[in-house]
């Protein structure tokens, strides 16, 4: 296969699809979608609660897995990635967060200019069908369906959860995508109908039959084609031949923070190293290729619960055939959320101006498989602090398409993000103890009251940490002039001509919060400039700050307990 496009996406993932839409929207320009996985259309990807067998299938997911960890204990961290149409938003957890404001604030501080929060919103909004409709803050036209899955009707605990974070001292949110993150509140989904809202389903299904789009499923891209500095294709393996197509405007890198660099280094463009290492000649030198590398980690905290209104009977395989049914025949009840369905945001100490630990709450003590992880009852909290300071990087092997990348995460070297585990650990237990969870709360299965030191909850949380699957940054946006720099504010890659990288690799910094809602704002934003268009014009929506953030971490003391500003 050979054949000339004005601009080719590799990656048909949570930017790929929007670039693939936008792109072709005009009708005036050829636009070819080049994707390694195949069809998305299956019903444990399209249906919310079936989320974890998408993620344990070798179908839709690459499957990586880093190296030993020294400072987990050598252990391997896995790293899912999404492989088919959609990618990773189609095997995700589908939680929408934007992240704070203060989050793109720092972008454009950093050298990413034109990425400030006010640059941004206005593409938030646009992305967006929110189900409350359009408002300063949200978008109500969007391609993508953005709701509350069930909206915490049915279950108590959720709502609970709410109220312990209030009584902790913390603001209530009713948006915390909206004018204030920090605080207890509802969570958001990209489910519509109930049924998962990918990008894929959002963006690509509508403009499939464009004549000026061509969708390529089952290709590998081995590497890009330079000439005198400028990228004018790609080859790589289709069906088991070669496949090659020519770019006449343009070739945009949107494979993700793994895929990305990857094929950057393939293509001999990284540092000279680490390139010879793998059997590469360096054709541009691009040191930052790799490196940067960011991630999220999180732990379950999980109680059992005195109460019979926990998911916990849901778990069986009667139960989830009748949740199943219900859900091909109505797209309605349990089949059709993710269940997390109330969150929080707070700042971890006094001198943070956002927040920097996230709250996933889930009314069941169960394993990510699906499977109950106690008999009766229970409940837990995924947590764990958004801002590490700790970075990694990625290597391929060798030159080989094939083989599977060196991951390195060095996920708590930095004395920072390990005494950061320690403050939410602590501040976790104050919220959970607060009088509105009397009702339900248990005994603490984990970490449990054993875990209680410094020393002991160090050990624990090197054991049962877990990457909460939000790597990037690994293609960094910045300064042209800077080091780690790989792509400029307008995502071209420095140095060279006709390529671009618009995915979660250019981050400069990890959001807090999931990282799939601003990869397609990225993806939207970056539309515009690789079309020549003016931006959206600035957003001149209020944002909360907390008033007294130097020396307070919270609003109020709590109704129990106080595990005092620091």
């Amino acid at each position: 296969m050979s054949a000339v496009f004005d601009y080719i996406i590799i990656g048909a993932g949570s930017a790929g699809c929007v670039l693939a839409n936008r792109l072709s929207a005009s009708r005036e320009h050829s636009v070819a979608l080049v994707e390694a996985g195949g069809s998305d259309k299956n019903i444990p990807v399209q249906m919310p609660t079936a989320l974890s067998y998408p993620m344990a299938s070798k179908r839709f997911n690459w499957g990586y897995s880093s190296e030993p960890e020294p400072a987990v204990n050598g252990r391997q961290i896995t790293c899912p990635r999404g492989k088919g149409l959609g990618g990773t938003s189609s095997i995700n957890g589908m939680v929408y967060v934007r992240g704070a404001a203060a989050d793109f604030d720092d972008w454009a501080a950093s050298g990413a200019r034109g990425w400030a929060y006010a640059d941004c919103l206005p593409y938030f909004k646009r992305a967006e069908r929110w189900q409350g409709g359009e408002d300063a803050y949200r978008g109500g036209e969007g391609p993508l369906g953005v709701g509350g899955g069930n909206n915490m009707a049915g279950n108590p605990l959720y709502q609970a959860f709410i109220d312990a974070g209030v009584e902790a001292g913390y603001p209530d949110t009713p948006d915390y995508n909206g004018f204030r993150q920090e605080g207890f509140g509802p969570m958001h989904m990209t489910v519509e109908g109930g049924v998962r809202a990918s990008t894929s389903r959002a963006y690509l299904d509508p403009v499939r039959k464009r004549k000026n789009l061509t969708v390529f499923t089952q290709v590998l891209v081995d590497r890009l084609v330079i000439e005198d500095k400028r990228v004018t294709g790609l080859t790589g393996r289709r069906d088991g031949k070669a496949f090659s197509l020519s770019a006449g405007r343009e070739v945009i890198l949107s494979a993700g923070a793994i895929g990305s660099p990857m094929i950057l280094q393939r293509s001999g463009m990284g540092d000279a190293q680490a390139l010879a290492a793998a059997g590469v000649e360096q054709v541009h030198r691009l040191d930052g290729v790799g490196q940067n590398l960011q991630d999220h980690l999180e732990v379950y905290f999980q109680f059992h619960c005195k109460q019979p209104v926990s998911l916990n009977t849901k778990l069986g395989l009667f139960a989830k055939f009748l949740i199943g049914a219900r859900w091909v025949l109505f797209k309605t009840g349990l089949g059709a959320t993710n269940h997390f369905e109330s969150c929080a945001f707070i700042r971890s100490q006094a001198g943070l101006k956002a927040p920097d630990i996230q709250y996933h709450f889930l009314p069941a003590a169960m394993r990510y498989d699906g499977t109950a992880s106690i008999k009766g009852h229970g409940f837990q909290v995924h947590v764990g602090p958004n801002k590490p300071k700790s970075r990694g990087r990625i290597a391929i092997r060798s030159a080989d398409m094939d083989a599977p990348p060196e991951i390195v995460f060095n996920y708590l070297q930095h004395a920072d993000d390990v005494a950061a585990w320690r403050r939410c650990i602590r501040l976790t237990r104050e919220i959970m103890a607060q009088p509105a969870m009397d009702a339900f709360r248990g005994d603490e299965i984990q970490p449990g009251v054993d875990v209680a030191s410094d020393e002991e909850v160090d050990a624990w949380v090197r054991e049962n940490v877990e990457s909460a699957y939000h790597p990037c940054g690994t293609c960094r946006m910045g300064a042209e002039d800077a080091a780690e720099t790989v792509v400029t504010p307008d995502c071209r890659v420095v140095g060279l001509e006709g390529l671009r990288v618009v995915d979660a690799s250019v981050f400069p910094s990890v959001t807090n919060g999931n990282i799939n809602a601003p990869t397609i704002m990225l993806a939207e934003k970056a539309a515009d400039m690789i079309l020549g268009r003016a931006p959206l014009p600035p957003s001149d929506a209020p944002v909360w700050a907390p008033e007294d953030w130097s020396r307070t971490q919270r609003e109020r003391a709590p109704v129990r307990g106080f595990a005092g500003p620091s």
